[in-house]
């Protein structure tokens, strides 16, 4: 089972195959901001009881907003267990997460970087996440083409199907707002 936008913008997320509560997210394709280029590889570990109760949420690539393997506070996470909403969904939260990243809102888990150390980090987050190859691969490597991730050369591709998705895209604080909705 893999969770995705039906433009495929944005995010892919999917559960792992011995553990339903334990997602793995990939953002990508962020445009006009410093994440622009970059993927963004995280975690939701969802609780036993949940809807009931929020996931916590982690990143694995660092892309200068958030610590890395730390857990993040947010109001959709088990942070704040007390501002969770059981009807927030997959895509609700890795929205919303997107939407946090594009702030500079200081919470636990949030690191403060300069603009040019965001978009180096963007350059480099294929690079990091190749350094965990078998589990990256093994989650994410049937989606390589559609996310524009050359499995030989390890690098972003551009190709004209790429471009024309990206031209349909909506933002990411839009599509928050419509899943919220």
């Amino acid at each position: 089972m893999v969770l995705k936008r039906k433009d495929l913008a944005n995010f892919v997320a999917q559960p792992e195959e011995r553990d339903i509560h334990v997602w793995h997210f990939m953002i990508f394709g962020l445009k006009d901001c410093p994440y622009e280029g970059g993927f963004y590889w995280g975690t939701l570990l969802f609780p036993r009881d949940y809807p009931f109760k929020p996931p916590r949420i982690k990143y694995f690539t660092p892309q200068g907003r958030f610590e890395i393997n730390h857990p993040i506070c947010t109001s959709f996470s088990d942070y704040h267990p007390e501002s969770w909403d059981p009807s927030w969904s997959v895509q609700t939260i890795v929205l919303g997460l997107i939407s946090f990243m594009l702030t500079d809102e200081v919470t636990a888990g949030g690191i403060r970087t300069t603009l040019e150390n965001k978009k180096k980090l963007a350059r480099e987050s294929l690079t990091y996440n190749f350094k965990k190859e078998a589990q990256f691969v093994e989650l994410f490597g049937d989606w390589f083409e559609k996310l524009g991730i050359d499995p030989v050369t390890k690098q972003a591709v551009v190709t004209e199907q790429s471009m024309q998705e990206e031209r349909k895209d909506s933002s990411p604080i839009e599509a928050f707002q419509e899943a919220l909705q």
